[in-house]
């Protein structure tokens, strides 16, 4: 097959050109992707020959090469792991097909400083492109194992790419840079120095598991024995060592390479379990969130090994999806080699792990929690909403992840609150933990929902994740403490045995009968009834829902989930001590123009629509509506 021009997309290009002009700090860390590149593929190899031992692969010393020729000033880095087929270069190398890269290089030019540039990168896994910063030039060259012909991929970086089929591959892949002139006042960043090499390998890739090699830097004499290569890394598995043997940093590296981050993670989780099943694991929480922590195509789940050897990358049965922000390595040490997701799901012993696992986790953040509350909040801003699913799902687990959850509250604007602080701070009289769901702080802040709580000074929480709207539902209740919606049902905050507020309430509600059927009769199928409210103290109305409906946001929710939800009629309440509302009644009682007043009642139910964020049902005309009473003002 003849060579092929390829173009790169347009963000592709743009990624390239951002990545060649340097927007990393520490040009070192290209050779760290490479190696941590070849060590995947190397593990790819293993696990598929463990699969099927008749795959045309020779497994018996499986390793990585870095050769360097300071004539030609190139670096190579060669393993004889999986490799890649023609097709596979193209989807995986040729195009950064990664889905999210505009928003990456977007998010990536507003970053402030290099530090945020790095981390950015490593966060849209494109790693590989590293070598462009100390490269002119980058080939590859690869052939998958049992295949029988090669493909060389090669690029500048300037927009375009070829590839071609080449008969003499040997398995796996190689990759070759072609190094930019040396600078001869920067020595530090020589990569053709094989001190250099040693140096970057041993600080980010000691505990890779396959042996990483170099050349020796003088040739055999004539009649000599050619040198051995030199090994360059330990190859010990970091969770196998001794805890004081083993150092953040190196702790830290791992992490990176496991959970292709360019950040050191907030956390490190080391467990052992001995007895009748023995593991070890090494778990890590990330200090922030994947882009497409919410994506369906988000790969979630930690590396299995069983005794040492590589099994899967991603294990999604040792912790929930509700952790699957968490990343780590687990060691099983009675598990088939042969073991496969289908039997991973019914196995016994993989239940057991994932119980522990995830109670583990949980404890670490409550230890957060308690003894570091900057790293804290830094874990709650990043993945408390995943982590909340779990109250839904996990019914286990629900009153350790309540122990650790914390809430926007009007209690106080910057610092969230816990439950159990929310109930030690409850008025003597009150019963119920309020909360309001909404989109946004702002929103629910400035809902008419909130008046009365506000001018009695009742703390409410103020939830705006998505997933806040189902959990408080199925959680129900905290220390016999009901969770109560302040947009939802009935609200009376005045004091039991009020006799005096009692009597006013009567009064009114005999004031108001009849404009109440009158608008209810007026409004129809929109609204399920009218009633006065307790709620409202500024605003003249609001909608509610009834106490066991849905609210409209989690209407809308199930509708993108694709299932059929009926539409839910909502109460209308009136502020009886509003002007507007006054008037209304009084125009009804002296038997004003009906049908004037039945615009009136329109408008007052689409204004309380659109208070809380809603739509009126026929915007055009209530835009209408409103135009004609401005006019008619003037």
């Amino acid at each position: 097959m003849p060579t092929e021009t390829f173009e790169f997309q347009v963000e592709a290009r743009q990624l390239l050109q951002l990545m060649i002009h340097s927007v990393y700090s520490n040009k070192d860390v290209f050779l760290r992707e490479l190696v941590s590149n070849a060590s995947d593929a190397l593990d790819k190899l293993r696990l598929a020959k463990l699969k099927d031992d008749t795959l045309d692969a020779d497994i018996r010393d499986l390793h990585i090469d870095i050769d360097i020729d300071k004539d030609a000033r190139t670096l190579t880095v060669r393993d004889n792991g999986i490799g890649m087929s023609y097709d596979e270069v193209g989807q995986l190398i040729g195009t950064i097909a990664n889905s999210g890269t505009a928003q990456f290089i977007e998010e990536l030019k507003e970053a402030q400083d290099r530090a945020g540039a790095e981390g950015l990168i490593g966060q849209f896994g494109v790693g590989f492109y590293s070598g462009f910063m100390v490269a002119d030039e980058v080939t590859l060259v690869t052939r998958r194992a049992g295949e029988q012909q090669g493909t060389r991929w090669s690029s500048r970086g300037e927009g375009t790419y070829t590839l071609e089929t080449v008969q003499d591959a040997p398995q796996g892949t190689t990759v070759t840079l072609h190094l930019k002139p040396a600078d001869p006042e920067n020595q530090l960043h020589d990569y053709t120095s094989p001190w250099k090499i040693r140096e970057i390998v041993k600080r980010y890739s000691d505990f890779i598991t396959w042996p990483i090699r170099m050349a020796p830097e003088s040739s055999p004499g004539e009649g000599d024995e050619a040198p051995q290569p030199e090994t360059l890394n330990s190859m010990k598995a970091l969770w196998a060592r001794p805890r004081d043997e083993v150092s953040d940093d190196e702790y830290h590296e791992l992490y990176k390479h496991i959970g292709h981050d360019w950040r050191d993670p907030l956390e490190t989780i080391r467990l052992q379990a001995e007895g009748t099943f023995e593991y070890q694991a090494l778990l890590f929480l990330p200090a922030h969130a994947p882009h497409d922590l919410f994506t369906r195509d988000f790969q979630r789940g930690v590396q299995l090994y069983v005794k040492r050897v590589f099994i899967m990358d991603d294990c999604e049965a040792l912790l929930p999806p509700y952790l699957r922000f968490v990343k780590g390595v687990v060691d099983a040490q009675d598990l088939s080699l042969n073991v496969s997701r289908e039997i991973l799901q019914q196995d016994r012993h993989i239940r057991m792990m994932q119980r522990r696992l995830t109670k583990k986790v949980l404890s670490s953040v409550k230890d957060m929690m308690t003894n570091d509350q900057d790293k804290y909040a830094t874990f709650w801003r990043e993945f408390g909403a995943v982590l909340k699913e779990g109250l839904v799902t996990d019914t286990e687990n629900r009153d350790a992840i309540l122990a650790v959850a914390s809430f926007a509250s009007t209690h106080d604007d910057s610092e969230p609150t816990t439950l159990g602080d929310y109930v030690e701070r409850m008025k003597d009289d009150q019963e119920d933990i309020y909360f309001i769901t909404g989109e946004s702080r702002q929103a629910v802040e400035n809902s008419p929902h909130m008046e009365a709580f506000r001018a009695k000074g009742i703390e409410v929480l103020l939830l705006t994740d998505p997933v806040d709207e189902v959990w408080v539902d199925t959680v129900g209740a905290y220390e016999g403490k009901t969770l109560r919606s302040v947009a939802k049902g009935e609200i009376d905050l005045d004091a039991k045995g009020d006799d005096q507020a009692d009597g006013e309430k009567e009064k009114q509600a005999e004031e108001y009968a009849g404009l109440l059927r009158w608008m209810r009769e007026q409004l129809g199928d929109d609204i399920k009834e009218v009633r006065l409210s307790s709620r409202l103290t500024v605003s003249p109305a609001c909608v509610v829902s009834d106490a066991q409906d849905l609210t409209p946001a989690l209407e809308n929710m199930y509708r993108a989930m694709g299932q059929e939800v009926p539409p839910t009629q909502r109460i209308l309440e009136l502020n009886p001590g509003h002007a507007l509302v006054k008037g209304l009644n009084q125009a009804y009682k002296e038997g004003a123009d009906r049908s004037a007043l039945a615009e009136t009642a329109e408008l007052l139910h689409a204004l309380a629509v659109v208070a809380e964020g809603g739509q009126p049902k026929e915007p055009s005309r209530f835009v209408q509506l409103v135009a004609d009473r401005l006019e008619r003002s003037l």
